[in-house]
């Protein structure tokens, strides 16, 4: 089996990198927005004099901050640029993407283009085998991850991801109890960036050795730095950002999360009729109407939309009705 699956669902492609049935891996990508390895052709929208950094615009509107800008590069000239980062959706705002000057040919590659590119096997299947994918997003959803004895609570912040550990067990157990399901957690939401963690204060410096010996190993192979934890019981580990995870993705639009979500179960359902797709006022107004025709397409039936203002944004469901 390759390392990688992908889905190229409605409006989103997915990629899992599985153990069994489990999910260890995972990305979410919303097609039509710059993701980094995007080379294409901008205008400098603006620059102060001088200036290394500045504002650049492409084509399709979107906009992205440009580094190590050419001195002679002023503003209204077309400049080529790589995205190194795509955009990050955070509260009240979004980290618009970062990008930098380069002489490559255009380019846009897919999810698993990006993949390969990085040397993994991925292979783009129909659906993938049962893997406990919803309840990945049920948890990115929730921002809150359950162990035995305790669980994980995620804050995406705008300056880190904040992860806080509370429970029922003595802050030694405790801190313990978190590391393998917290370092599990950092590779299924594809975290990146700052990552702060809150440990239970614990005061004897050998339990805070144990917990930080057992952090390094449950993290081994997933490239980071961090900090030994403090007397506060605190952690900072920074790894590489290039894409949002699906906590931020699940931030910056939580009905277009729900949205892509709902789309994805409706093309898994087998039964014979119109599709009805049950959901929130506001998943409603996010099935963009590219992606119920898309949906009709892929699944050669009819498909109508139930709005219910009774259920969550993340309640909707989906089946066949007669035609």
């Amino acid at each position: 089996m390759a390392d990688w699956l992908v889905e190229e669902g409605i409006g989103e492609h997915r990629a899992v990198r599985l153990s069994g049935d489990r999910i260890v891996q995972a990305r979410v990508e919303w097609p039509g927005r710059l993701a980094a390895g995007h080379v294409g052709d901008a205008i400098l929208v603006s620059r102060a004099a001088g200036a290394p950094r500045g504002m650049v615009q492409f084509s399709s509107g979107e906009e992205a901050l440009a580094d190590r800008l050419p001195r002679e590069a002023s503003e209204g000239a077309a400049i080529r640029v790589e995205v190194v980062r795509a955009a990050i959706g955070e509260r009240g705002r979004t980290k618009l993407a970062q990008a930098r000057p380069s002489d490559k040919p255009p380019a846009r590659p897919t999810l698993a283009d990006r993949l390969q590119a990085e040397g993994h096997a991925a292979q783009v299947v129909h659906r993938f085998p049962e893997c406990g994918w919803d309840e990945l997003i049920g948890e990115a959803l929730d921002g809150t991850v359950a162990f035995a004895g305790g669980s994980l609570l995620f804050a995406p912040t705008p300056g880190m991801t904040v992860i806080d550990i509370d429970g029922t067990l003595s802050p030694r157990e405790l801190a313990l109890a978190a590391v393998t399901p917290l370092a599990e957690a950092v590779r299924r939401f594809d975290l990146g960036g700052s990552v702060g963690i809150d440990f239970p204060t614990l005061q004897a410096k050998a339990d805070r050795r144990a917990v930080d010996e057992a952090l390094g190993t449950a993290l081994g192979g997933w490239p980071h730095e961090r900090t030994a934890m403090n007397g506060f019981g605190f952690v900072q580990i920074v790894a590489r950002l290039e894409r949002p995870s699906l906590l931020h993705l699940a931030r910056l639009s939580r009905s277009g999360f729900a949205a892509r979500r709902l789309l994805r179960r409706a093309e898994r359902v087998a039964e014979p009729g119109a599709l009805l797709l049950t959901c929130h006022p506001a998943v409603e107004a996010a099935l963009r109407p590219e992606w119920r025709e898309e949906l009709a397409r892929r699944a050669g039936r009819e498909v109508r939309i139930a709005a219910d203002a009774a259920l969550a944004l993340e309640g909707g469901f989906t089946q066949a009705v007669a035609s």
